[in-house]
């Protein structure tokens, strides 16, 4: 997945803003090609889990097909633990197997990183993330 170096900086700057509870967006695009970066209010408010409200999401998909884009991916934060999905990132991606799902991890404050995934079922897969 090639993502502008922008749009990764945007996602660790959220993170920062939003620990310790983790943050959670869309990401709009074209096939493999990250082009927008839509920040969403966590509603869970949670350092555990994150959740979209549902009037929120549909505004962001909006958004996104007016673009002339789709959802290529989903993000969310870890501000204690390593950029892995845990179940709970697996059982929510059971609606959404299309989009990458990035995961920006605090573990290292000093040291933030982003890993892509492509959860299908209970199949999860790495993806490479081209900064562009």
């Amino acid at each position: 997945m090639k993502v502008p170096q922008s749009l990764l900086d945007e996602m660790i700057e959220h993170t920062k803003e939003d620990a310790p509870n983790e943050c959670c967006g869309l990401i709009g695009g074209v096939g493999d090609e990250a082009k927008s970066l839509h920040r969403a209010k966590n509603k869970a408010a949670s350092p555990l889990r994150y959740e979209i409200d549902s009037k929120e999401q549909l505004q962001i998909y909006k958004a996104i097909l007016d673009a002339g884009e789709d959802i290529v991916g989903i993000y969310h934060s870890h501000t204690k633990t390593a950029a892995i999905p845990s179940q709970t990132d697996i059982n929510l991606a059971n609606g959404w197997p299309d989009p990458v799902y990035f995961i920006v991890s605090l573990e290292s404050p000093d040291e933030p990183y982003i890993r892509g995934f492509r959860i299908k079922g209970h199949s999860v897969e790495d993806v490479d993330i081209q900064a562009v």
